[in-house]
């Protein structure tokens, strides 16, 4: 089982991001997934959650209007496409497969001022 996420990087305040978690070793599409991110000295925080049709999305609130999360079932691969971003959301940024609770490594993303 790995989930694999990629995308992060250094961008400037307002910049944008798109993360990408692949998975294999089990079967993604049936499970429901979701981001989390840990910032330097704080606790792992939930980001964003999607069904494992893709029809069902929730986001916490500091992210809505800014952050979309989606999936393609095909490619075993959820995203996580991050807007205007702020220096607030510097952080790692984890994949999350929910019922197993299978996580991956993280990716970094830092903002800067």
């Amino acid at each position: 089982v790995q989930l694999v996420e990629s995308g992060g990087g250094l961008v400037q305040v307002g910049g944008s991001l798109r993360l990408s978690c692949a998975a294999s070793g089990f079967t993604f599409s049936i499970w429901n997934m979701a981001w989390y991110r840990q910032a330097p000295g704080k606790q792992r925080e939930f980001v964003a959650y999607i069904s494992r049709t893709g029809y069902g999305t929730n986001y916490t609130d500091s992210v809505k209007g800014r952050f979309t999360v989606s999936r393609d079932n095909a490619k075993n691969t959820m995203y996580l496409q991050m807007n205007s971003l702020k220096p607030e959301d510097t952080a790692l940024y984890y994949c999350h497969c929910i019922t197993p609770n299978y996580w991956g490594q993280g990716t970094e993303v830092t903002v800067s001022s």
